[in-house]
């Protein structure tokens, strides 16, 4: 990695332990010479794994449904296998979609970011996959994001229903959600909230009060490890 990639690494990294995360205007906001918007809304949409961290009472929680799809063999689950694809295919605009809108915001400029953050252990992959017609094993959904500390920002997450993936996104984020907690994070920052994750337990608390959080956390350890069974 050049001093130009290492420089971005930190640059990027440096904002999200300042609570900003970037969002392009369209997955061709770069053709465009549209520039990177960086945003820290208020309030913020968090899934409190820790919720005494935030002073709240209660924390994240798995619907009884989908437990018992996570538990089947419906899926497999990993973690890092295959990172660029999941990105590319949260990039991919979709007619329904987590958060409710085609429009993407990845754009080249954020994907290869994430690339080089993953190249350096700081970005990470849940991906699930189903077995195709072939009887391999074809990616149909996941979620990626960040790790700033003892927060894990999650950026976007996909699934297609098509190929047999229906509920692959929320199994991957019922994985996140498990393994963050085995490795002691305090919170998932979702950023915003929306239909998807309200049944998880998201939660809006101020920018301020997450900001003490991350404030607290942003400088703890955590090594991200491979799921149990992997």
């Amino acid at each position: 990695m050049d001093r130009a990639e290492n420089e971005l690494v930190e640059a990027v990294l440096g904002a999200y332990r300042d609570g900003a995360f970037p969002m392009a205007d369209g997955r061709d906001a770069a053709d465009r010479g549209s520039p990177i918007g960086w945003y820290r809304p208020d309030p913020r949409a968090v899934l409190p794994i820790k919720p005494g961290a935030l002073g709240l009472t209660e924390g994240v929680h798995i619907p009884r449904r989908l437990t018992r799809t996570v538990r089947s063999s419906r899926f497999r689950v990993t973690t890092d296998r295959a990172f660029d694809a999941v990105v590319e295919s949260c990039a991919m605009p979709r007619r329904d979609t987590e958060s409710c809108s085609s429009e993407t915001w990845i754009d080249n400029r954020i994907a290869a970011a994430f690339a080089l953050l993953h190249e350096k252990g700081h970005a990470h992959s849940i991906e699930t996959w189903a077995k195709g017609d072939s009887g391999e094993h074809v990616l149909v959904g996941g979620v990626y994001g960040l790790a700033v500390g003892g927060v894990f920002c999650a950026e976007s997450m996909f699934s297609l229903p098509e190929l047999g993936g229906r509920d692959a996104s929320k199994v991957a984020l019922v994985h996140l959600i498990e393994h963050c907690t085995r490795l002691g994070f305090s919170v998932i920052d979702t950023q915003f909230t929306n239909p998807h994750i309200e049944q998880f337990g998201v939660v809006e608390v101020e920018l301020e009060q997450y900001m003490e959080l991350l404030e607290r956390v942003r400088d703890e350890e955590i090594s991200w490890l491979p799921l149990p069974g992997e």
